[in-house]
């Protein structure tokens, strides 16, 4: 049976539901905005954990993986671009429960910051 985390990729409203799920108790993961300061400032998701820039990823990514080697990532950015890119790479290393989240902020519906 495949789950959730099987597939790789996450839209917006299965995000959506995925923090509500959290909030609820329902799922544990974690999201990780991979864009710029200055974007994370003017707008980011609510209920994001982590901004680790993938401009600096040289400086965060052996730390970030072994901290999260064991749970479910979820990497978002503007349009999904960096943040399939960052999953491409922790894939690579062997970490098994990442998700891209496909479209990003760019086609999210849910609550923003900033």
């Amino acid at each position: 049976m495949q789950t959730w985390i099987d597939k790789g990729t996450i839209d917006s409203q299965e995000l959506l539901a995925a923090l509500a799920d959290r909030t609820a108790g329902k799922k544990d993961f974690i999201l990780v905005d991979v864009r710029e300061n200055s974007e994370y400032n003017a707008s980011h998701i609510e209920g994001v954990d982590y901004l680790q820039p993938l401009s600096t990823q040289e400086e965060w990514e052996d730390a970030l993986f072994e901290q999260m080697k064991d749970k479910v990532i979820i990497f978002t950015c503007y349009s999904g671009a960096r943040s399939g890119d960052i999953q491409e790479v922790f894939n690579a290393k062997g970490h098994t429960k990442t998700l891209n989240h496909v479209g990003g902020i760019a086609s999210y519906r849910g609550k923003l910051v900033g």
